[in-house]
């Protein structure tokens, strides 16, 4: 490498072939050969001559070396040429024959890479190809008897080719030129004379050196079947003596990626054009792989490149084999235009700018073939001349000729009279969409012509399949595990719970366990004393009998034996639940204890005592408790109504219930994010990441907040771990996309956005598999409601189930709403506007705006809703009527449509837009909002037939404390006591400190004439702070009428 070693240093390469196995020759009895060594078109030697019965391994232990410098055998010549090793026979001498004659029984080639990988010597055993007509190959095709001759080799160097700093900076770079297909119809494979096909592209492998990598072996077949799949790769070397020996080992064409997305002909309307010409139309195959050594510069040089263009051009064209004119010796200055023309010449653009993703190492992909024009290669890709033109004029000078060997010698191409020759000025023309080119303007005032045969690749749809991969990324990408502890570090992992309240249990459970066995022996003990009739005995008896119980346990030594008994369990809660494991030197310390000590073991003897002497144990009545959904779900429509703080009660009750589960925290968080108080927002988001350092919505809001607090280097750590903890996740690409975007890192923008929509479209698949399932149960589900219509549920598990139920349909909803907007923005929207994280969110819409591909409605639907959480009604209204003058049968802009009027008070309006959502066919999913707001506009204008409907629907769909109050107060407006008791406990058992439920309750209970619990109620609604003074003067009317009710009378 020209910046990293000194010129001219040469290390020797020694090739050693110890032995050939199985080897076939004309005679039968023993077979005399052997083996010859090339390298870069250079016989290194030959070995000694040997003849050994065919049974036998042919031990050769020959060695040969060549030097590898900047020279001869660059190390790019080691990077994508093989060792050749051709096995020939010496044949038994005629009469008459002066010299011998040989002929080659087969090749192998021997891949040298592991060289540049810094091994210093290695071993292999290469598969011996047979040559066409030798005795292998006869008794093969005639006899079917395969025989598999291998020749085992050894390799070594006396130091690396590399140095270990060389190593780390250079990279190997690897272009697979596979099949062209839909080639140009006038193409025949019959023709003659044949016909070749060269593909030419320029690499950079130092920081001032260019390399051209040509595959000039394509072959011209018909069409009628597919490429077989898996097939070898091949050398970049011309026709070998053994059909094989071109492969390279181990290196195969697999089946194409099913999420490559690369290149172009990737939609879904394309795949029946493909696959019609991969099977029944002409193409030229190659199937050649080419490396490329690029050191620390040319790494460096090509990724600038790709970042200055991102379009690498691929040149493409027919060489016709003719015979020179006899007699005719053109001048060295004009042997290269002369003898070669370039005939349908056609030029691809890969877009390299994946390879510059972090952690990528392949692109594979389809592309289109244009036809060349000097002006398009300009425009694309800044190049100002072809590489095939320069590659033509450089093959053919003097010194690029190989040394004679068995090895047939690679031309570039061969003489061709073309045509329609044409002169040096060309006709340049810009391809348009279709890939047809367009008049460009005359450059430097040249008489333009337009190539006609190019014009072919874009009339036949010409497409050409090539695959570039690197040995390491150009971009590294973070592993893993080094996110991981970084993320650790920010947010350290909160430590696991200590074992001392489990032991404290256990300790506490063993002493009343022995409590109770000590009970069952005195019990015991007490029948054998005293045979008891059943009679109640009198004091003095009680006594007498009690002082004979003690002196019988003290004189037979069971007292001892029960106090024993009970010593371990006593020790064990000392340590377990006093953590007390040290003697005490203070004795009013020791007096303390002792006495903390004593009134907690009599405690729990009690407890035990009751549990063990019960005579009529009572069935114990759990408290009804309210579920962590079921919390959220009235935290939520708290919310809704403004109640900020009854809102954050609901959650604290969540976490209290269960402190150890990320999602609460996630959802608490959330909540600060909508009353903007950011700092404790992301306390919630790290402490539900110390709980679980995998919480993927977690680590998005810590790299929004960190984003917006302007830690931008913590904001791209978090992003970048979400993705790698859930790499499937849409919203985690897309919003390290966006975060990308603002940062002007393009391309890794670009790398998320790429990713977010692949996982996109392999994801609707299986979103519209499983939503014909929940439709399914949401249909059973509701044939179980319809039985019930007109009930009222009670509460507990039939609370909770249906809180589940409405949770269906609403992702359900959401799921249906983001499939069909078939956009990564969209589905982020919906996620960021959930989480309130608003800045963010208008990013993410921004960007949909400029979508070509958008959804207008949902777009102003998403905005209206970010408008309405900034607290700006008017352009929410400008937003939501554009949605309408889109799509006036989406649900869900009804409801927020009726949403705004509401928060206006504009309650005519708000009703027409609630009983518009309602009475489309699809649901909305803002049902409980609209339920709950109709039903109170009908309350207020004394629709009570109405109002009681709406909530009777609202109670079974999403029952809360407000659903089934408001159900309770229509029905005592109705008059229907007995319901609207049995509706106002059940809201009273979900919320029992609401003071309007009490003061309904008390209107009942007076109307009623239950004059205790009209007090209680009354009581228990003035103890909550009853804000209506409405309500509450009609309860003094009542009350005042009716004689009771008020404690003050």
């Amino acid at each position: 490498m020209e910046n990293n070693r000194e010129f001219g240093r040469a290390v020797a390469v020694q090739v050693t072939v110890m032995s050939a196995s199985r080897l076939k020759g004309s005679r039968t009895d023993s077979c005399l050969s052997f083996v010859r060594v090339e390298f870069n078109g250079c016989v290194l030697g030959d070995s000694q001559k040997l003849e050994v019965p065919v049974d036998k391994d042919v031990v050769y232990n020959f060695s040969c070396n060549f030097e590898c410098s900047e020279v001869a055998h660059t190390l790019d010549d080691v990077a994508h040429k093989p060792v050749i090793l051709t096995v020939l026979e010496i044949l038994p001498k005629e009469k008459k024959q002066k010299e011998e004659k040989t002929a080659a029984l087969g090749q192998a080639s021997v891949d040298l890479l592991p060289l540049l990988r810094g091994q210093c010597n290695f071993s292999s055993t290469v598969l011996l190809h047979a040559v066409s007509g030798s005795p292998a190959d006869v008794a093969l095709r005639e006899d079917g008897i395969k025989v598999q001759s291998t020749l085992d080799v050894t390799v070594s160097v006396s130091e690396p080719l590399l140095s270990d700093a060389q190593r780390s900076d250079s990279n190997v770079l690897m272009v697979t030129v596979e099949t062209a297909y839909s080639v140009p119809e006038v193409w025949n494979p019959s023709c003659t004379p044949p016909s070749s096909f060269v593909a030419a592209l320029q690499m950079p492998v130092s920081a001032t050196k260019e390399q051209i990598l040509s595959f000039s072996n394509g072959v011209l077949k018909t069409g009628g079947e597919k490429e077989p799949l898996p097939r070898p790769k091949k050398w970049p070397l011309g026709p070998l003596l053994a059909p094989g020996a071109e492969v390279i080992q181990g290196l195969y064409i697999d089946a194409e990626p099913k999420d490559m997305d690369h290149g172009d002909l990737t939609d879904i309307e394309d795949k029946n054009f493909r696959a019609d010409a991969e099977c029944n139309q002409k193409r030229v195959s190659w199937d050649t792989a080419r490396r490329c050594l690029i050191d620390a510069g040319g790494v460096a040089s090509l990724s600038h490149k790709i970042v200055q263009c991102r379009f690498w051009p691929v040149e493409i064209m027919k060489v016709t084999q003719t015979v020179p004119v006899k007699g005719a010796k053109p001048s060295k200055d004009k042997m290269g235009e002369e003898e070669i023309q370039i005939s349908f010449h056609g030029v691809v653009y890969i877009d390299l700018v994946p390879l510059l993703y972090p952690g990528v190492r392949r692109i594979h992909g389809v592309y289109r073939i244009y036809p060349f024009y000097e002006a398009d290669l300009l425009n694309k890709t800044q190049r100002t001349h072809s590489v095939l033109k320069e590659y033509i004029r450089a093959a053919p000078l003097p010194g690029r000729a190989r040394a004679n060997s068995s090895v047939s010698s690679i031309k570039a191409f061969q003489t061709k009279n073309m045509e329609n020759q044409r002169g040096n000025n060309e006709t340049f023309k810009k391809p348009d969409s279709q890939g047809k080119p367009a008049q460009a303007e005359i450059v430097s005032g040249q008489e333009q012509q337009v190539n006609t045969e190019g014009e072919m690749y874009a009339d036949s749809r010409s497409y050409i399949i090539i695959d570039i991969s690197v040995e390491k990324p150009l971009v590294p990408k973070r592993p893993p595990e080094e996110l991981a502890k970084r993320v650790m570090e920010l947010v350290p992992p909160r430590p696991p719970l200590p074992r001392r309240p489990a032991g404290a249990e256990r300790a506490v459970e063993e002493y009343q366990t022995q409590i109770a066995s000590v009970t069952a022996q005195l019990l015991d003990q007490y029948q054998q004393m005293f045979v008891s009739g059943g009679k109640a005995l009198n004091p003095v008896l009680q006594e007498q009998r009690k002082q004979q119980l003690l002196g019988e346990l003290n004189c037979s030594g069971k007292y001892f034996a029960y106090k024993e008994q009970m010593k371990y369990s006593v020790v064990r809660i000392v340590r377990e639940k006093m953590l007390r494991t040290e003697a005490f030197s203070d004795p009013e310390q020791l007096q303390a204890f002792l006495s903390q000590l004593y009134v907690f073991l009599v405690d729990e003897m009690h407890a035990a005592l009751n549990k063990t002497l019960s005579v009529d144990p009572q069935e114990s009545q759990a408290e009804t408790s309210l579920s962590c959904v079921q919390l959220k779900h009235f935290a939520k429509e708290a919310e809704l109504n403004s109640d900020y703080q009854l809102a954050e009660h609901y959650y604290q009750e969540c976490l209290i219930q269960e402190r150890s589960d990320a999602s609460h925290w996630f959802d608490y968080g959330a909540f600060h994010m909508l009353t903007a108080d950011y700092l404790k927002a992301e306390e919630c988001f790290q402490q539900a990441l110390s709980i679980e350092q995998t919480h993927t919505p977690s680590l998005l809001m810590c790299g929004i907040l960190a984003d917006m607090n302007r830690r931008f280097e913590d904001a791209e750590t978090f992003f970048e771990r979400a993705t790698s903890v859930e790499p499937k996740s849409v919203v985690a690409w897309t919003v390290f996309g966006l975060f990308s975007q603002s940062q002007e890192n393009s391309i890794q923008a670009e790398m998320a956005f790429r990713e977010a929509n692949k996982q996109l479209i392999s994801s609707l698949q299986k979103d519209m598999a499983s939503e014909s399932e929940l439709t399914t149960e949401t249909q059973s589900g509701q044939e179980n409601v319809q039985k019930e219509d007109g009930c009222i549920k009670k509460t507990g598990d039939a609370d909770k189930d249906a809180v589940r139920e409405e949770e269906r349909p609403q992702k359900k909803l959401e799921s249906k709403q983001q499939m069909s907007s078939s956009s990564v923005y969209m589905e982020t929207v919906w996620f960021l506007l959930r989480s309130h994280a608003l800045q963010m969110a208008q990013r993410a819409l921004a960007s949909e705006l400029l979508s070509p591909e958008k959804d207008i409605s949902l777009y102003n639907l998403a905005l209206a809703q970010l408008q309405m959480l900034r607290g700006d009604p008017d352009s929410a209204e400008s937003s939501l009527k554009e949605a309408l003058t889109d799509n006036f049968q989406n649900p869900d802009i009804w409801a927020l449509w009726g949403h705004l009027h509401y928060l206006r008070a504009d309650y005519t309006q708000a009703q027409s837009c609630y009983e518009r959502t309602l009475d489309l066919v699809l649901d909305t999913s803002h049902t409980h909002s609209v339920f709950l707001r109709l039903g109170t506009i009908y309350l207020q204008d004394g629709e009570y037939e109405k109002a009681k409907s709406v909530f009777l629907r609202a109670c079974k769909h999403s029952p809360s404390c407000l659903t089934w109050l408001r159900l309770g107060i229509a029905y005592y407006r109705l008059e229907e006591l007995t319901e609207a008791e049995e509706a106002l406990t059940e809201a009273n058992v979900l919320n029992n400190r609401n003071a309007e439920v009490w003061a309904y309750l008390s209107l009942v209970c007076l109307q009623t004439g239950r004059k205790l619990e009209a007090e209680q109620s009354y009581k228990y609604a003035i103890k909550m702070n009853l804000p209506a003074e409405s309500l509450l003067q009609e309860i003094h009317d009542l009350q005042s009428r009716v004689g009771f009710g008020n404690p003050c009378f």
